[in-house]
């Protein structure tokens, strides 16, 4: 596959490749949508994401919409030109998103083997 750039995006954004630091779109269920609209009416807004691979990211400002591209990814964009991609939101002004079990799972891993101990 190739690259490609989201529409109605700033300048500096520089094109994604499709590989496993960037994970195929995923579906969203519905009610985050309606999360989504809720915090849209508040003047300022804080996501953290998953952007490339599992490092977390951050973006902020009034949400101005979410958006499809071509290949129907869809970003939440902000005021401030950020934008994130809505399958790969961990937290939206401090509620669990679509991406938190992923986080939490990272965090719990250690806790599923055994650290080199043996039993």
């Amino acid at each position: 596959m190739g690259t490609f750039s989201p529409p109605n995006c700033s300048p500096d954004m520089t094109p994604l490749s499709f590989n496993i630091l960037n994970p195929s779109f995923t579906p969203v269920p519905p009610v985050y949508y309606d999360i989504f609209s809720e915090e849209g009416q508040k003047p300022f807004t804080k996501v953290y994401y998953f952007g490339s691979g599992t490092d977390l990211e951050e973006a902020s400002g009034r949400i101005t919409g979410i958006e499809k591209n071509e290949i129907n990814e869809e970003y939440m964009h902000f005021d401030s030109g950020n934008r994130a991609r809505i399958d790969r939101i961990v937290t939206i002004n401090g509620k669990p998103g679509p991406a938190y079990d992923e986080y939490d799972s990272y965090g719990l891993a250690c806790l599923d083997c055994s650290g080199g101990m043996e039993e």
